[in-house]
């Protein structure tokens, strides 16, 4: 009994070292990111806005960002955990495009991009792709009576490029800079 009690405390010393070396390593990974692992925080006409946190917006004088399963609620952060054989997500897929095609109805030819109509993982992915903002761009054009290639140029303005991703655009700072754009 007493060997088991000393190898089991052996054993619980050596993962607290090992788990407390892998958290020095990830809080200090997250010190060279440009937010330095913090939330990044915009201050817009007296609100206080996440950027890496999805929004939500309705309004069709605004870009859409990507569905949300926890209606855009950060604290509980999920994924609908329902797979492309799932017969519901397959009916909330089809609902999501027949709405946002009658919402662009002069984008009925065009494929819908992926984004505007599946949650992410976390249900608050804050970004879409620049396809997903064209998508959307004749829309935004319209009701706000903006020329397209202006939306356009802000689209492309507003577009982020990674060497190790695909690029994207955030929702949020695109319909800030909407706003801002005179």
């Amino acid at each position: 009994m007493k060997n088991y009690i000393l190898s089991a405390f052996r054993l619980t010393l050596v993962m607290l070292v090992i788990v407390g070396i892998y958290s020095g390593i990830v809080y200090a990974g997250s010190k060279v990111l440009p937010t330095q692992g913090n939330a990044e925080i915009i201050n817009y006409k007296g609100q206080k806005f996440y950027a890496n946190i999805g929004q939500e917006f309705k309004s069709p004088e605004y870009f859409h960002g990507r569905p949300s399963s926890v209606n855009y609620n950060a604290a509980g952060s999920a994924g609908s955990n329902k797979g492309p054989s799932n017969e519901e997500y397959l009916q909330t897929v089809q609902k999501r495009i027949d709405t946002l095609k009658m919402q662009n109805p002069e984008m009925q030819n065009v494929k819908v991009p992926v984004e505007l109509v599946t949650a992410s993982g976390s249900g608050l992915d804050p970004d879409i792709s620049p396809e997903g903002a064209l998508y959307q761009a004749r829309r935004i054009s319209k009701q706000r009576n903006i020329p397209l290639d202006k939306i356009e140029n802000l689209i492309a303005g507003q577009t982020e490029t990674s060497a190790f991703g695909p690029s994207k655009v955030n929702v949020l700072k695109l319909n800030i800079a909407l706003n801002e754009l005179k």
